[in-house]
């Protein structure tokens, strides 16, 4: 057995982890909104209660997120991840197992409660890097995201075709998997002394968004991220559904679909994201890319026929770099004892969004699952998105006008 505490932290080590998190995250996604309409009768049914699975998974991910992240900086990284790998596997199976909508729901309120690993992972990659490095170490995050969404989706798309529970039982192996990994390998990232006592009303989500807002340079920025989670929640809800009304598509479509949104993040932010970097500063590349994902939701809502929306996902170059940025500048924002804290904020006003973002998104593909495919109107769920992103531009612009980075 490896000695706990051996190695020293490193980015290797944190990188492999989110891998298979998010590959085992990704499985589901082709494949959840089938298992959903197992439950539903009919197109407009089974949009309304992936809304609101889709809610209770972000709704409990919003008050369970601040407490993880807080939980972080007591205990360190380390045992909140495994936590999560824990939750996820458990939250894997039972969703395999669901013999109906109410377990189903049920399922993913625990689920949501227990995972927070994506704060815990920038928090971890915080704290081995230096401030100025961390826009480039984000996107290294970033680029293991795209490939677990490369990998993951195609998966969950094969064996989806072969049995709808299968890709939940795979999923829930991975989880495990990375619950081994981390037991017998991950280094723990916070050492004990810049950990901080723990205190559960600063874990209060409401709480830790106002001190999310109360951080020189963040403030105002927190309604553009808001408005850029809602566009992307909403986007998420109903990618796979409205693809399979407007083109016909099915889960192995659907999966190579999200594949090349997993390829392209992973060639935006682990090849082209350090030299963007260079010759833009991150507010630049949070501005550009905010235009140009509002351009590529509207895009989504216009284009006829399928294979143009992998035309839209390659030449959405900017819009992939947004997230890396903007965790760059809270990241800065925040005290080296507050990074899990900061990041768990973050997550849950990002969850918050995905407990908003179901219940606009989701009625707003039930009223067009009538229309004819060549009906523009279709659209209307990516152009909510488009209007959406394009309202955090203006909060962006307006917020570095007053406070420049």
């Amino acid at each position: 057995m490896l000695v706990r505490g051996a190695r020293a932290p490193a980015m290797g080590f944190i990188l492999l982890t989110v891998l298979i998190d998010m590959m085992s995250i990704g499985i589901i996604v082709p494949v959840l909104p089938a298992l959903i309409g197992t439950f539903t009768d009919g197109a407009a049914d089974q949009a309304w209660w992936l809304g609101i699975v889709s809610f209770a998974f972000g709704i409990a991910n919003f008050f369970g997120a601040p407490v993880l992240g807080a939980l972080s900086d007591r205990y360190g990284r380390r045992p909140v991840l495994l936590l999560g790998f824990c939750g996820l596997a458990l939250n894997f199976f039972a969703t395999a197992l669901s013999t109906s909508m109410a377990m189903l729901i049920a399922v993913r309120l625990l689920g949501g409660l227990m995972q927070a690993n994506a704060a815990v992972a920038n928090a971890y990659v915080a704290d081995i890097t230096a401030p100025e490095d961390r826009a480039k170490r984000f996107g290294m995050l970033g680029a293991m995201f795209g490939i677990g969404f490369i990998l993951g989706p195609l998966i969950g798309g094969l064996l989806g075709a072969i049995n709808l529970q299968l890709p939940f039982f795979a999923a829930g192996t991975l989880a495990l998997l990375n619950l081994v990994y981390g037991w017998f390998v991950l280094p723990e990232s916070l050492p004990p002394e810049r950990r901080r006592a723990m205190s559960w009303s600063s874990a209060n989500p409401l709480k830790a968004l106002r001190e999310l807002a109360q951080l020189k340079g963040v403030g105002s920025l927190m309604g553009a991220i808001a408005f850029t989670g809602l566009a992307q929640f909403a986007m998420y809800t109903i990618w796979v559904l409205y693809t399979t009304l407007k083109f016909g598509w099915d889960t192995e479509q659907n999966g190579w679909s999200l594949a090349a949104v997993g390829i392209m993040a992973v060639i935006v932010q682990g090849a082209l994201l350090g030299p963007l970097i260079k010759h833009f500063t991150a507010t630049r590349l949070v501005l550009i890319g905010m235009m140009s994902q509002t351009c590529a939701y509207a895009l989504y809502g216009l284009v006829p026929l399928g294979w143009m929306m992998f035309a839209v996902i390659v030449a959405n170059v900017f819009g992939l770099t947004v997230t890396a940025a903007v965790q760059s500048i809270v990241s800065r924002a925040a005290s080296e004892s507050q990074q899990g804290q900061t990041m768990g904020a973050v997550s849950a006003l990002n969850s918050l969004m995905a407990v908003i973002a179901p219940l606009l998104g989701a009625p707003a593909l039930a009223a067009v699952t009538d229309l004819s495919r060549s009906d523009w109107r279709m659209g209307a769920p990516f152009f909510l998105c488009a209007a959406l992103q394009a309202v955090a531009l203006w909060l962006a612009v307006m917020h570095f006008r007053r406070h420049p980075v």
